[in-house]
């Protein structure tokens, strides 16, 4: 399949949709694909966007809101950008008694977001979850895989700061 570059309606950037394009090409003919095809394509773009939505939707012979109806269903897909580093603070009652709240709080005073918001420079999204299932180590947080339990708000600025640090 050739290449094929597209410039977004949106944001006036050019799209290169060979990746969405191969992935699909490998689940042409499966029952069932949408979900693996989804995982696969968010995980090489990011985030779903429409025109990939469209992309995917022309490739699996399926229309946009078909696709639609299985990303907005399950939590996992995400139509917006979401951040380099994904802040997942637990709200779970082990990790609220014992101050959790007060850790998203740092969250928004060191880089300007809330619950489901993602820094303007990509780099951070917080997502406060109902439990990660460490109430052993609360409160606790996860960065991406990495979890860090027993925090004190203090403690989790320092992580927070060292992330910010790194590059890339």
């Amino acid at each position: 399949m050739a290449t094929e570059v597209k410039e977004t309606e949106s944001a006036g950037k050019e799209i290169d949709f060979t990746a969405c394009d191969e992935i699909c090409e490998k689940y042409r003919d499966w029952k069932g694909a949408t979900i693996p095809v989804l995982q696969q394509v968010q995980e090489a773009y990011g985030y779903l966007f429409s025109e990939l939505v469209e992309r995917i939707a022309d490739n699996l012979n399926m229309s946009a809101h078909q696709i639609y109806g299985v990303i907005t269903f399950y939590a996992q897909f995400y139509t917006k950008p979401r951040g380099k580093y994904v802040i997942r603070v637990c709200r779970g009652t082990a990790c609220h008694v014992q101050g959790s709240g007060r850790i998203s709080e740092v969250v928004c005073e060191e880089f300007g977001i809330k619950n489901g918001e993602t820094s303007a420079d990509l780099k951070f999204t917080l997502e406060e979850v109902s439990c990660i299932g460490a109430c052993g180590m609360a409160p606790v947080i996860m960065i991406n895989n990495k979890t860090y339990g027993n925090l004190k708000p203090e403690e989790a600025r320092k992580i927070f700061r060292d992330y910010a640090e790194l590059q890339g």
